[in-house]
């Protein structure tokens, strides 16, 4: 059986940031890029929590979808199950370079977001209790400063 493409990611020295975890060509000539968007260093500093990766989950989603010129390229966000960040899909051929300054505002907006978390109901979703938006916005501010406002190759390319 084959390793998938993420367990060959040397995660003892992977840094937190955004990179291409992998390109898949599709039979019509289209690129599906997945971004690997890691907000914690592996096993070595405590994961996000669950309730907000998954408020960030929300918040990224519908920021992603709705966004005037990535919106109809984008195909999917979600958590890594490690819960040491998410997962983008978007359609094209792309390099971490072509999404910074989305993630930046995605990262901002969560950060000073207010209100109600949309989908977080019943009606929506499978599991709304399972939130944490003052916890989803300190993530999102920690990634933000840290990470996405001081980028540099170690953050954008997969260690060798």
């Amino acid at each position: 059986m084959n390793k998938v493409a993420s367990f060959n990611v040397d995660h003892t020295r992977l840094q937190r940031g955004v990179y291409v975890s992998r390109k898949d060509y599709l039979d019509s000539g289209e690129v599906i890029t997945t971004f690997d968007i890691r907000m914690k260093l592996p096993n070595r500093e405590p994961a996000v929590s669950q309730g907000a990766l998954h408020s960030i989950e929300h918040l990224a989603a519908t920021f992603l979808r709705s966004h005037s010129e990535w919106g109809d390229k984008i195909l999917y966000w979600g958590p890594m199950g490690c819960c040491t960040g998410n997962y983008l899909l978007v359609k094209g051929d792309h390099e971490s370079s072509d999404i910074l300054a989305l993630m930046r505002d995605t990262f901002e907006y969560i950060a000073n977001y207010e209100g109600e978390i949309p989908g977080a109901n019943a009606h929506n979703c499978g599991n709304y209790m399972l939130n944490n938006l003052p916890m989803a916005k300190w993530e999102a501010r920690k990634f933000l400063v840290e990470v996405l406002n001081n980028i540099s190759d170690e953050n954008i390319n997969y260690p060798s």
